[in-house]
């Protein structure tokens, strides 16, 4: 079984919150544009097909949560609240507003009906098809070690409410994203080091700052500001940035991934992550830090075939993308990945399909010299695995295709954790976005 377990740790004291934002929108909801700037193709009907049979695997009705992987994975329902915020925002893209909304009412529920706490944080993950307990409670992932709330996690929820606030001007979608802000704001504000925000309330690593968490909280606390009209959501916003700035590596053009002691800059070199090269880019759009997607596409491309070692594809097949961080492409191809004996041993030329399509995404959006060519030589790449990895894998009992497995081969991130060749609800969505040119970041 694999656990593809916190993306990153990278902590502080809680600031004191002033009055909430106001639950009403700030701009007219008829002055939204669509999500969507891109054109459907093929592939992007496919992968819509794909999250929208995902939803629908357990119920066809009411609000209900996405499976994050396919049945064999060990997770069985497992649904990570981080995949089901990136599904929100690609259904939004793709137009399906209907299925968008019953995964963010599942949200706004398990926000609502925790089991022991009555903050509204959200868990790491829930089950989708147990998740409603008998006694009303939302049945988080318990049995996994899923119980921690993330800064990372509550972020993304947050941006995907805020998305579906925009896209439908209904005010508990507003209400639930203002909610998440605000425990975000008053559990994890730190003034201490590197100041910023902390990772969150995760077992082992509330002392750690995320520079990936850093950025999803300045872009969240940016959207906020424009739906609420609140000056104050841009000012946390700012400073969420003044962390991500700190850890900014000038000389070599990347940011590290964070802080494991709040004040301390984790150098590791097996710990330089694609997402926050790429994320950075669509979050911020400032220019001095752009030459970071030109490190992530020269520093951690890799291109996996057979002849890898540990490889799962077969034939004449090869995928280029990018790896999950550098520590991908060191790990040790004899040890199994994180050091679990139920885990395989790594290709340390995977190809991480979500990373991959980050990526793309970014590069597209930048748009400068050869990045529209680039990324569709990833999206070409995207494509190729999206209709020959995956196939017959289930999704409720049922097979689902049109998806796109998590990586290529076993691959160890270098955080302790890997992925798998498993159908992915986040990296299809990712892949989805990047289709249709989707910057989950803002409102187009």
């Amino acid at each position: 079984m694999s656990l593809p377990l916190s993306r990153r740790a990278a902590l502080g004291g809680a600031a004191a919150l002033s009055a909430a934002a106001p639950f009403a929108l700030s701009t007219p909801p008829a002055a939204a544009a669509p999500l969507t700037t891109g054109r459907p193709s093929a592939e992007s009907r496919a992968a819509t097909k794909f999250v929208q049979r995902v939803v629908d695997a357990y119920r066809t009705s009411g609000f209900r949560l996405a499976q994050s992987y396919q049945d064999d994975s060990g997770l069985t329902d497992i649904a990570f609240t981080y995949d089901n915020a990136l599904a929100i925002i690609a259904l939004l893209a793709a137009g399906d507003k209907a299925r968008a909304r019953a995964i963010g009412d599942a949200l706004l529920y398990a926000m609502a009906h925790d089991e022991t706490f009555t903050d509204h944080r959200l868990r790491q993950a829930y089950h989708a098809d147990s998740f409603v307990n008998p006694n009303g409670t939302a049945h988080f992932g318990w049995e996994f070690g899923l119980t921690g709330t993330a800064v990372g996690d509550m972020s993304w929820a947050g941006i995907a409410l805020a998305q579906l606030a925009w896209a439908t001007a209904r005010p508990e979608y507003l209400k639930g994203a203002v909610r998440i802000g605000t425990w975000i704001q008053t559990n994890t504000h730190s003034t201490t080091g590197l100041k910023g925000y902390t990772f969150g309330e995760t077992a082992g690593l509330e002392g750690h700052k995320s520079t990936e968490h850093n950025i999803d909280v300045f872009a969240f606390f940016t959207l906020l500001r424009r739906l609420t009209g609140r000056a104050v959501w841009a000012t946390r916003a700012a400073h969420a940035w003044d962390f991500v700035e700190r850890v900014w590596n000038a000389d070599d053009g990347f940011f590290w991934t964070g802080s494991d002691d709040g004040a301390t800059i984790n150098k590791a070199a097996g710990q330089l992550p694609l997402d926050v090269q790429t994320w950075s880019w669509l979050a911020a759009r400032k220019s001095g830090y752009a030459k970071a997607l030109d490190w992530a596409r020269t520093n951690l491309a890799t291109t996996d075939t057979p002849l890898r070692a540990n490889s799962a594809l077969t034939g004449n097949l090869s995928i280029t993308g990018v790896a999950f961080a550098s520590g991908s492409l060191l790990a040790d191809p004899t040890q199994n990945i994180g050091g679990q004996s139920w885990n395989p041993k790594p290709d340390v030329a995977a190809v991480w399909l979500e990373g991959t399509s980050q990526l793309a995404l970014a590069l597209l959006n930048r748009g400068a010299d050869d990045d529209r060519v680039r990324a569709g030589d990833l999206l070409t790449q995207l494509a190729n695995a999206q209709e020959k990895l995956g196939k017959g894998q289930k999704f409720g009992g049922t097979v689902n295709p049109g998806g796109l497995v998590a990586a290529t081969s076993p691959l160890d991130t270098g955080f302790g954790f890997g992925y798998f060749p498993n159908l992915h609800t986040g990296a299809t969505s990712w892949y989805l976005m990047a289709l249709l040119k989707t910057n989950p970041y803002r409102f187009v």
